[in-house]
C-alpha cells in the first residue's frame, strides 16, 4: 500500500519562536531565559489554538492506494465465515474496510492500540475513540485483483456536552475509486468521549425479523477480524486491558464487523437484490462471547431495516436501499 499524508503546523511553531529573537522591545540580543519563555509560551498558545479551533482541521486530506489482493480477500472471507470472490469479480460491500489502511508504526500507537491522534485526525486529549456509524452509497463495485484508491477528507467536526462528559464528533468522507471511476462514497462518523464507565444496557427491544442469522463472536473471530483490518484497538483482543482499564465485562465486538455481518445476512437472504446504499448506527456495545443475531425485514419497495440483537435488545441498527 502506498499512502500520502498532509500535516501542517509544527514548522510554524518553530518559525514563530525564532521571530521572538528579532521582535522585542529591549535593545541587543534577547536573553536566553526570556527567549526560552517566549518559545514555551508560543508552543503552548499554538497548541491551545489548535485544540480550540477545531474547524482548522476541516478539509484535511489523506490519499491511500491499495492493490485488492485475492490472497487478502480470502483472509477477509475466512474471518467473516463466507466464501471469497475470485480475481476480476466484485468485492462484497463493506469489505473495503479491510483495505486502504495506513499502517502506523508501533511507536506511534497510543495506550489503547489506536494510532495517536494529531496526524490526519485532530488531537482529542485522552478520550476514547469509537466508530459510531456511517452512510455509504455504492455506485459500482470495486474489483478484486485490481488497484484502487481511497481519498479521505475531514468534512465536519463538532463538540457536544453529553451525560458522560464532552463528546467530539468527527466526520470523514471517503471516496473509493478504480481507474478514476467513483465506486463508493462513504461518510464515517467517529466519536471521541472522555473516559467513563461504558453504557452496556440496551433500551430498544428487538423485534422479530424476516431473517435471522446467529453469530457467536469468539475471541478467535475478533482477533482474526482485527488482523485483516490491521486494527490494533485492544478492546477487541486484550481481555485484561478491556476489563481492567476500560471497564467492559468482556471483549468488545467491532462495530464495522457487526455492520458487515448485518449486510451479509441481508444479501444471503435476498440474493436477487443489489445494494445501492447502507447506513448504520451503534447503540451499545456487543460483548463477546455471547451470541448475537443479525436480523432484518424489508419495510417497503427498495428499502430494508436491519438490526443486531443480543439478549433481547438492539445493539446496532442499519438501513439498506437496493434495486
Amino acid at each position: 500500500m502506498r499512502s500520502t499524508r498532509r500535516v501542517t503546523g509544527v514548522r510554524a511553531q518553530a518559525a514563530t519562536c525564532a521571530a521572538f529573537s528579532c521582535v522585542h522591545d529591549t535593545p541587543g540580543p534577547l536573553p536566553k531565559n526570556l527567549l526560552f519563555y517566549y518559545c514555551q509560551e508560543t508552543v503552548r498558545m499554538t497548541q491551545d489554538a489548535q485544540q480550540s479551533n477545531l474547524s482548522d482541521w476541516i478539509g484535511r486530506q489523506e490519499v491511500a492506494q491499495d492493490f485488492i489482493n485475492p490472497s487478502h480477500v480470502r483472509k477477509i472471507a475466512a474471518s467473516l465465515e463466507t466464501s471469497a470472490p475470485a480475481a476480476g469479480l466484485a468485492l462484497p460491500p463493506l469489505w473495503q474496510w479491510a483495505l486502504f489502511i495506513e499502517p502506523a508504526p508501533q511507536d506511534q500507537l497510543g495506550q489503547d492500540g489506536h494510532p495517536k491522534r494529531g496526524g490526519f485526525l485532530p488531537p482529542a486529549d485522552d478520550r476514547n475513540r469509537m466508530w459510531a456509524g456511517g452512510r455509504l452509497q455504492f455506485h459500482q463495485p470495486l474489483l478484486v485483483g485490481r488497484d484502487g484508491e481511497r481519498i479521505s477528507t475531514i468534512s465536519a467536526i463538532r463538540e457536544k456536552q453529553g451525560t458522560t462528559g464532552k463528546l467530539l464528533f468527527v466526520t470523514v468522507t471517503h471516496e473509493y475509486k478504480q481507474d478514476g471511476q467513483r465506486c463508493i462514497h462513504e461518510e464515517q462518523d467517529i466519536v471521541y468521549r472522555e473516559p467513563a464507565a461504558p453504557k452496556l444496557g440496551g433500551t430498544e427491544a428487538a423485534g422479530a425479523g424476516a431473517w435471522s442469522e446467529p453469530i457467536t463472536p469468539t475471541s478467535t473471530l475478533l482477533f482474526r477480524y482485527s488482523a485483516v483490518t490491521f486494527n490494533g484497538h485492544r478492546i477487541h483482543y486484550d481481555h485484561p486491558y478491556v476489563t481492567q482499564t476500560e471497564g467492559y465485562p468482556g471483549l468488545v465486538v467491532h462495530g464495522p464487523m457487526i455492520a458487515t455481518r448485518l449486510l451479509q445476512a441481508f444479501c444471503q437472504a435476498n440474493p436477487d437484490k443489489t445494494v445501492t446504499g447502507f447506513s448504520f448506527r451503534g447503540h451499545r456495545p456487543l460483548i463477546a462471547p455471547a451470541e448475537f443475531r443479525a436480523q432484518g425485514v424489508i419495510t417497503e419497495a427498495g428499502r430494508a431495516r436491519l438490526w443486531a440483537e443480543q439478549e433481547g435488545t438492539v445493539a446496532q441498527t442499519a438501513e439498506v436501499t437496493f434495486k
